[in-house]
């Protein structure tokens, strides 16, 4: 239950309201944007609430148990602070939303009503729509380690060790041939063998995507020339000659944690437990019985 300011307060006994949505749109880039639904712009700390955004909100749809509380944001892509591309870039991803209730005609009385963080977004051609989830979201997420046969750990972190800035694993180049909307041939990794990029991630240092980061899904060579695939098509197109930085990819085996980075002593998977094999196998005169494939 919400504790109302009494000037607030006596404005909702008057009858007659001066009553306005405001969302306050925090991402994770350190940007902070506001909207409103009322005619003109709305101030208050520290943010300006922009009108006519386009966007609006749709009823909040709740229950009493611990599910997840919603509330669609829609907006159009032609408004000067939502843009496709930064929707495209990830940008407004988990970004936090504040959602007040304002008296238009004097800021100073207003209530949150609720915090939540931007969930899925469902683009068309001209408009989107944001899904904004309660904190309850937050008692969805995993917590705590996973108990698998591969490493939990992220490639380059405090708990993997490896140093992804040793020359042994970083390289630079540049883009010779674009090849697909994800895909390209590239100069300046000639000293690394086919496969050492696959999963590691890609950092743009200049052309359109500069700054940027994408993964790796494949690294081949082939007559000497690196060939790169990405996960995904980046928002801004590859163009030839733009430069950028590479890091190794780890599959997350053990094997592959020794011979790779010399790093078995910070693996943090548990190869030795047994796999769905060890209940569905049968008793057989010979086998090790190890659970292993059968």
């Amino acid at each position: 239950m919400k504790t109302l300011a009494p000037a607030l307060q006596a404005h909702l006994d008057e009858g007659t309201t001066t009553l306005a949505w405001c969302w306050r749109i925090s991402r994770a880039d350190g940007v902070t944007l506001g909207f409103t639904d009322h005619d003109r712009t709305l101030s208050f700390d520290g943010t300006e609430f922009e009108p006519e955004s386009g966007l609006t909100a749709s009823e909040v749809r709740s229950g009493s148990d611990l599910s997840v509380d919603a509330q669609d944001a829609e907006g159009v892509l032609t408004s000067d602070r939502i843009t496709e591309t930064d929707i495209l870039d990830g940008r407004w991803d988990n970004a936090e939303v504040e959602v007040w209730r304002v008296n238009w005609a004097d800021t100073s009385h207003r209530v949150l009503m609720r915090r939540g963080a931007i969930g899925q977004i469902r683009r068309g051609r001209l408009a989107f729509v944001a899904e904004v989830r309660s904190l309850a979201h937050i008692l969805g997420q995993t917590v705590g380690r996973t108990f698998q046969a591969t490493c939990d750990a992220a490639l380059g972190d405090a708990r993997c060790g490896v140093d992804l800035e040793d020359p042994a694993f970083k390289g630079t180049g540049a883009v010779i041939d674009l090849l697909r909307d994800r895909a390209f041939t590239a100069s300046g990794l000639g000293g690394f063998a086919s496969g050492w990029f696959t999963f590691g991630t890609v950092e743009w240092t200049s052309g359109a995507n500069a700054g940027r980061k994408a993964e790796v899904l494949g690294h081949d060579v082939t007559d000497g020339i690196a060939v790169l695939t990405l996960l995904e098509a980046p928002v801004r197109s590859i163009a030839e000659s733009d430069a950028f930085i590479i890091r190794a990819g780890c599959d997350k085996r053990m094997e592959t944690c020794g011979a790779k980075f010399a790093n078995t002593a910070n693996f943090r998977g548990f190869p030795h437990i047994p796999g769905q094999d060890t209940i569905l196998r049968y008793a057989t005169k010979d086998g090790g019985h190890d659970g292993g494939v059968l």
